[in-house]
């Protein structure tokens, strides 16, 4: 995409959704963290049944310590890995009670030192929770940003770097919840609703369905 096409790429998807938002369940920025550390290869409905209870008794570091890995287990047990899952938050419970007073920090670095934190999850931790304009490249980002021609990369990292670069930083803040909800529900993987989508005169993607 040209930088032409991009700015009008965003202005149209934010006309459609002014303030995009995350379909995670949170409460607070705690559970917000321990949301998408459970949403890794899950998806975020299964998440969002699991902790809709889960946050209604330990919605702090310490209230999820005090749960114990098992309880947590009992709450977890439908969404996919959940006895790593469970483990890891345990121990990123712990490592908040003891290193950052039971608050989620807020750099990037921090964040990832906290067992189970990767690049990924720190970047939505960052834009959701402390409206940093970052973005975290998922599934839905990189697909959306290769075959749309917005960014390209043969890694999640490759994509980031590049739309960064590239998004006017006036898009910026809100750019990664538009990117996966357009890709979620639109720029799907197998059949993209080409047809109806709102982007498709800037997209350049060769192979576009027909009605």
């Amino acid at each position: 995409m040209t930088s032409q096409e991009i700015d009008l790429f965003f202005e149209k998807l934010s006309a459609l959704d002014p303030n995009p938002q995350g379909e995670l369940y949170s409460t607070n920025h705690f559970t917000l963290l321990i949301a998408v550390v459970l949403s890794a290869q899950a998806t975020d409905k299964g998440v969002n049944k699991a902790t809709k209870n889960l946050f209604k008794v330990a919605d702090t570091p310490q209230k999820l310590l005090n749960l114990g890995e098992d309880g947590l287990k009992r709450y977890i047990n439908t969404i996919g890995l959940y006895n790593t899952k469970a483990r890891n938050i345990m121990a990123l419970c712990q490592r908040l009670v003891e290193n950052f007073e039971g608050n989620v920090p807020e750099n990037r670095e921090a964040l990832e030192s906290l067992p189970g934190v990767g690049r990924k999850t720190a970047n939505v931790v960052l834009n959701a929770a402390f409206h940093q304009p970052v973005i975290a490249v998922d599934t839905h980002i990189f697909r959306v940003s290769n075959r749309t021609g917005l960014a390209f990369g043969k890694t999640p990292l490759e994509v980031e770097k590049e739309l960064m670069k590239r998004i006017p930083s006036r898009w910026l803040l809100k750019a990664h919840h538009w990117l996966v909800l357009h890709g979620r529900y639109i720029c799907k993987a197998r059949k993209p609703l080409c047809p109806t989508c709102p982007v498709r005169e800037e997209c350049h993607y060769p192979y576009k369905t027909q009605a």
